[in-house]
């Protein structure tokens, strides 16, 4: 198999628990990475696949896995996990994997998984939304829509996001993810060929020429696969349509190095907001 084959990789690295006596990863390792590699794939879906299998009332079980070994990883080599499926028939779907070291092919293999009702475990149809969606990007076509509006369009859906990220998962107060300042700011909302919302932020104007952002959440599930990217490169966007000529924003310390990879520029010290610490960033447009 060859890298150009896949559009979906996952990045690994040999870790010393998986080398066995003959100094290379142990063979039941690789369908480890495969298993793991698929998770991502669901990730790169903009699909929390737990939330989406419950909602088409089925879910996925392996009925086959053959692997062929063509050389061996060693500790601590950089891998790429290919993945992709090949093949929908009634009931089952068919992976192709492959473990990458460079341009190497190392180990390759299928899996084919059965959509079964989780309490029989008897064989259902593949939905046919989860086939669209499943051929649609394989075929290149992608997996977000970004709608941006104001609150009165997007609020209900934008509050499903901050409530699933700020209360549940960072434990501020329900009362704080939601303001005054949402009536009047733009908003980007993105959600999945599902139509569920996964990710979603605002866009302020302080003062003549000068944007800010704030209330960037992405679902934790899907952490990974862009969408806070997404979504922050259409606010921009939004930003210099209306002729802003800078923007700032109010970072969580952890999320610095995500605005810095897009040219931001912390300035001033940290300070709490909602008990998190912030720092203060700021780029031109």
């Amino acid at each position: 198999m060859k890298r150009s084959e896949f559009r979906f990789f996952d990045r690994q690295r040999v870790r010393w628990a998986e080398v066995d006596m003959q100094k290379i990863v142990f063979n039941g390792h690789y369908l480890m990475y495969f298993d793991t590699a698929v998770s991502g794939y669901w990730r790169a879906l903009a699909l929390p696949y737990h939330d989406t299998m419950a909602a088409l009332g089925g879910d996925l079980y392996v009925r086959k896995a053959t692997l062929e070994y063509l050389a061996s990883a060693r500790y601590d080599d950089q891998l790429a996990i290919g993945m992709r499926c090949s093949r929908i028939g009634n009931s089952s779907l068919v992976f192709q994997a492959a473990v990458f070291r460079a341009e190497q092919c190392l180990v390759h293999g299928e899996l084919v998984y059965v959509f079964a009702d989780p309490a029989t475990q008897t064989s259902r149809p593949v939905p046919q939304t989860l086939r669209e969606v499943l051929n649609g990007y394989e075929a290149g076509e992608p997996v977000l829509s970004l709608q941006c509006g104001p609150w009165q369009a997007l609020g209900e859906a934008t509050r499903q996001v901050r409530q699933a990220v700020f209360v549940e998962e960072q434990g501020i107060a329900a009362d704080l993810v939601v303001d005054a300042l949402d009536e009047e700011a733009v908003h980007v909302l993105a959600c999945n060929r599902f139509g569920v919302p996964v990710a979603a932020g605002r866009l302020l104007q302080p003062s003549r020429g000068l944007a800010q952002l704030g209330r960037m959440a992405a679902l934790p599930s899907l952490r990974g696969a862009h969408l806070g990217q997404a979504v922050l490169q259409r606010l921009l966007q939004a930003a210099r349509e209306r002729g802003d000529v800078a923007v700032t924003l109010h970072a969580q310390t952890g999320a610095v190095g995500f605005y810095e990879r897009f040219g931001f520029v912390a300035e001033g010290p940290v300070f709490e907001t909602a008990g998190i610490p912030h720092r203060t960033m700021r780029r031109a447009l």
